[in-house]
């Protein structure tokens, strides 16, 4: 038998092992039930990978996440190791010949979901597989107590039932103690090794900015904190839209999020990796399973759903050991932003009950049918058909995926594309003739550069409004350039693709789940809960607030967070009775607002909001409607 060290050395390239990671490989491989709790950039998936390597047969990894799977299989064959993914989107037929490859075709790897162990075939050959270890990878998910709880999670302890003697392997990044108990019940574990790793990173410095300008007090601090940074947003608008505010200050930045091609997300992710593009502005599925270990900040713009996301966040700068920074900016509207968006907006069972119905007659499903079937589907259709609001729709839609009613991919293959095939020259002889295109020609050239080069993803909307026309009208003249030969055009309406997982029961689907779903909107809240009180909570470290939120306990304060050099400044007998007379006599000559008063006055921006806080309580301030600050008048 190999030593681990040797596979580690031979596959990745590493001479050594991270913290913890030899411990917990030994345990793999003499056949412990194994959990384990490494934050993120900790290197988990190697403490399943090389104990299935050195043992006989293959490793069935469980994962929700189709696009980790897809990383790590794909890094996997690079190193020469054979492992397939077993996603959504497979037929029967393709099925029962992968499966098979894992039976006879010496692979070391099998990737399922969970909603996949459901299915008789699966289970049928996972029985005959030479199978050396069950691997569950995001092991939070088989808590109802867990941060993303998915009851297909349950189906896992079917492959101990299928393999008894086969050990198996629990790992997250982010669980709580009850966490952690109800996991390890779930998967049936036999006197457990258990390892955990500390939830204190002292490289990193947690911020909580109170910030009445968001963008201006990012610049700022960018200014400040130089080096490779992701700012996390919570919509792909807003990611352009602070991508462009940045550019356009002259910062070297590019934007993510999951409407754009795979090619741009490549491209994007390789000029960020490569520092030929310093910021990253992204929404929060950017991140998991990138390992850059120089990222000096993460900026957090809006308040996160839970303290488990953040911490995953935050925990992706300072990976190489040295000082790091994770601001997140809040103020007074953010509180009623999140309890909109996570509490309030939470759907009642009959608003879920009429959402599944209508998906079924959407997709003209009968009752009793429809289970595997797969659908392209346009979600801004949907919900203008049935005159549905868009955003408790799309929360609907993740219910019923979580659920394993559907599975919703936004793969967003399923672009319109179009690429101009014939020379500049022939192009202006066509529209000699077909003079009543020419301005939609025109329009298109004019905003997509390089469409004569490349198939590009075109905006149908976009260019109907600078043509002054309408969408049906631009598909007409792309078609009927496609047929002249003058380009290819593929079309396409659709932005995702839905598969039903069970066949429509209408009401009785959803009675199923209804104790599930009451039990994650509780977990929702008590999330949202600890997020308002983490960031409004100015009297205790920070990294100590984030270790008791995940069951540890740290003996001294971190010394480095917004809490500990507030602290320590008011130790250093900074005057608050200063600061406000120093406001006062700069408001004496002109109303000023927040920003001119922390540009003018020579002290940090939270003491000087600290003043401005007290002066209002005391009515000797005001503000105006333009949010300028000034000297209250006592008539």
């Amino acid at each position: 038998m190999p030593h681990p060290i040797n596979i580690l050395e031979r596959y990745w390239n590493y001479t050594s092992f991270r913290p913890l990671q030899e411990e917990i490989i030994n345990a793999v491989i003499d056949n412990e039930d194994t959990f384990v709790l490494l934050p993120t950039g900790g290197g988990k998936s190697i403490c399943f990978q090389i104990p299935a390597l050195i043992k006989e047969g293959i490793c069935i990894v469980v994962s929700p996440l189709i696009a980790l799977m897809k990383d790590q299989v794909n890094g996997l064959k690079e190193k020469g190791i054979k492992a397939m993914a077993i996603t959504s989107g497979i037929n029967y037929k393709e099925l029962d010949t992968l499966l098979d490859n894992c039976i006879y075709g010496n692979y070391k790897f099998l990737y399922l979901s969970p909603e996949r162990l459901q299915q008789d075939i699966v289970q049928h050959r996972i029985q005959q597989m030479n199978v050396n270890l069950i691997a569950v990878d995001e092991a939070h998910c088989i808590s109802q107590w867990g941060n993303d709880f998915r009851p297909a999670y349950k189906n896992i302890n079917l492959l101990r039932q299928l393999h008894p003697s086969v050990n198996c392997i629990a790992l997250t990044a982010t669980a709580k103690p009850k966490v952690i108990d109800d996991t390890i019940t779930a998967l049936d574990f036999i006197s457990p090794k258990i390892f955990k790793a500390s939830f204190s990173r002292p490289n990193i410095s947690y911020q909580v900015v109170y910030s009445e300008d968001k963008v201006y007090d990012l610049e700022q601090l960018l200014k400040a904190y130089k080096g490779a940074s992701i700012i996390y947003v919570r919509s792909r608008k807003l990611s352009i839209e602070i991508h462009q505010q940045l550019e356009k200050k002259g910062f070297s930045s590019t934007f993510f999020h999951g409407g754009i091609s795979n090619n741009d997300k490549q491209e994007r992710l390789d000029q960020w990796m490569m520092n030929q593009k310093e910021i990253m502005v992204a929404t929060t599925a950017f991140g998991m399973g990138i390992d850059k270990p120089d990222v000096k900040t993460i900026f957090h713009i809006n308040l996160p759903e839970s303290l488990e996301s953040y911490y995953q966040e935050a925990g992706r700068a300072g990976r190489n050991n040295e000082n790091a920074y994770a601001f997140l900016l809040t103020n007074s509207s953010d509180e009623q932003r999140l309890n909109n968006q996570f509490i309030k907006s939470m759907p009642s069972i009959d608003q879920i009950k009429l959402t599944y119905r209508k998906l079924c007659n959407y997709f003209q499903i009968s009752y009793g049918e429809g289970e595997f079937s797969k659908h392209q589907f346009n979600f801004n259709s949907f919900c203008k058909a049935y005159d549905f609001k868009s955003n408790q729709t799309y929360r609907i839609l993740q219910i019923l995926d979580r659920n394993s009613i559907i599975k919703l991919s936004q793969q967003f293959n399923y672009k319109t594309t179009l690429q101009f095939i014939v020379s500049n020259t022939v192009l202006y002889t066509y529209l000699e003739t077909h003079k009543h295109i020419a301005l939609v020609v025109k329009s298109i050239l004019r905003t997509y550069g390089g469409i004569f080069e490349h198939s590009l993803a075109i905006n149908l909307s976009l260019i109907a409004d600078k043509a002054a026309t309408s969408v049906k009208q631009i598909i007409a003249i792309l078609r009927l350039l496609h047929n002249d030969g003058v380009v290819t055009f593929q079309f396409s309406d659709t932005d995702s693709e839905i598969i039903f997982l069970q066949p429509r029961e209408d009401d009785k689907t959803i009675n199923r789940i209804v104790t599930t779903v009451k039990q994650q909107q509780h977990v929702k809240l008590m999330q949202v809960n600890a997020v308002l009180d983490y960031a409004n909570h100015n009297s205790i470290c920070k990294q100590q607030q984030l270790l008791s939120y995940f069951g540890e306990t740290a003996s001294e304060n971190c010394g480095r967070c917004n809490v500990c050099l507030k602290n320590a400044s008011l130790k250093n007998n900074v005057d608050l009775k200063t600061i406000q007379h120093d406001i006062i006599s700069t408001l004496s000559i002109k109303s000023q607002n927040s920003r001119a008063l922390v540009e003018r006055l020579p002290y940090n921006k939270n003491e000087i909001f600290n003043a401005l806080k007290v002066l209002l309580e005391h009515d000797m301030i005001e503000t105006t409607l333009a949010n300028l600050y000034k000297i209250k008048v006592n008539e």
